[in-house]
């Protein structure tokens, strides 16, 4: 089996990339890149990879079969757009960019170069989601009639290019499309602006999606924001047959089946019962690091020319709906979302 060479430029959260990267089998991490001559030497001290500050550079002294992009946000263009002029496979951190605009022009860009675009939508990969979307997509829930995410905790670093939707709501978004099979139609959001940033620093939104056979979509909800202490990946389906409730972070999965109207009129209800868990909505979940698995199947479609997991395209609707939302958040007006 041939090594894949791979690339990375970033080495912010692009260091994770390369520690993975690093250790996959059939797989030579060949380069790394960052501006930062500090954080670039400490990446690169003790590894075989080229190290280089400038990234055209490393694309024209490397022959790279893919490439991480994992700088800020607002370079995402630019550096992916070089990417794809060298004609090697490219794997964007989310957001694919900062605006659906500059995003439909790196998909235009792969698209008409043939060359492979992926974005880093990383929950995709989390067993526990991909065992939720299993059992929304098999019925366990039966018509799903409403999605929630919390997703709160402090601020990561003291500047953000893009605001708290397409930094952290983007996972929720993606998950809730993910997970149901559909899309979304319009939505709703107000936010809090000017606390951290001079942007959204906290987003309470809410999605219609897409229904079938002229019947009403299910409702999503979000509650997301970088200025909480305390730190909630939370996300739970709820149906006509029960709910499925999804802890990201401790990657833990609970299905709590509705009762009948009978069985609820006989509970005797306590503010003690209803702190209490059953132990048998567990659903059994092998935890596994949700970079390895991202990772892993970017190497293997670029290794065997399937397409993408997680497509330009596919990213592009995610980035309307979060376009969505801040527009809607800045003018107090329900929006429709881009198709």
């Amino acid at each position: 089996m041939r090594e894949l060479a791979i690339g990375v430029v970033g080495l912010g959260f692009g260091a994770n990339h390369a520690r993975v990267l690093e250790r996959m089998t059939g797989v030579r991490l060949a380069a790394l890149c960052d501006r930062d001559e500090s954080r670039l030497a400490a990446a690169a001290k003790g590894r075989s990879a080229a190290a280089y500050s400038d990234f055209e550079a490393m694309l024209r002294g490397e022959k790279l079969d893919g490439v991480v992009i994992a700088v800020p946000e607002a370079l995402h263009l630019p550096f992916a757009m070089k990417a794809i002029e060298s004609g090697c496979a490219v794997l964007v951190e989310k957001p694919l960019a900062p605006s659906y605009e500059e995003g439909a022009k790196l998909v235009q860009a792969a698209a008409a170069a043939g060359v492979p675009l992926m974005a880093g939508h990383i929950e995709r990969f989390n067993p526990a989601v991909q065992e939720l979307r299993r059992r929304v997509q098999a019925g366990q829930v039966g018509d799903v009639l409403h999605l929630a995410a919390r997703r709160t905790a402090p601020m990561r670093v003291r500047t953000q290019d893009v605001n708290v939707v397409h930094d952290s709501a983007l996972h929720d978004i993606d998950a809730m499309r993910y997970v149901l099979g559909s899309e979304v139609e319009s939505v709703f959001a107000q936010a809090q602006s000017n606390v951290l940033q001079p942007f959204e620093d906290s987003i309470a939104g809410v999605m219609r999606f897409a229904g079938r056979d002229g019947a009403a979509g299910a409702i999503g909800s979000l509650e997301v924001n970088w200025l909480s202490p305390l730190r909630i990946r939370e996300l739970t389906v709820l149906g006509t047959k029960g709910i499925l409730v999804l802890d990201y972070a401790a990657q833990t999965l609970e299905f709590h089946k509705a009762a009948s109207r009978a069985a609820e009129a006989a509970r005797e209800w306590s503010t003690e019962a209803s702190r209490l868990r059953d132990p048998a909505a567990q659903i059994p979940i092998e935890r596994r690091e949700q970079l390895v698995q991202e990772l892993e199947a970017f190497v293997a479609a670029v290794r065997d020319g399937t397409p993408m997991p997680v497509s330009g395209e596919d990213a592009l609707q995610t980035l309307a709906v979060a376009d969505a939302l801040t527009q809607s958040a800045r003018s107090g007006k329900p929006v429709r979302v881009r198709p």
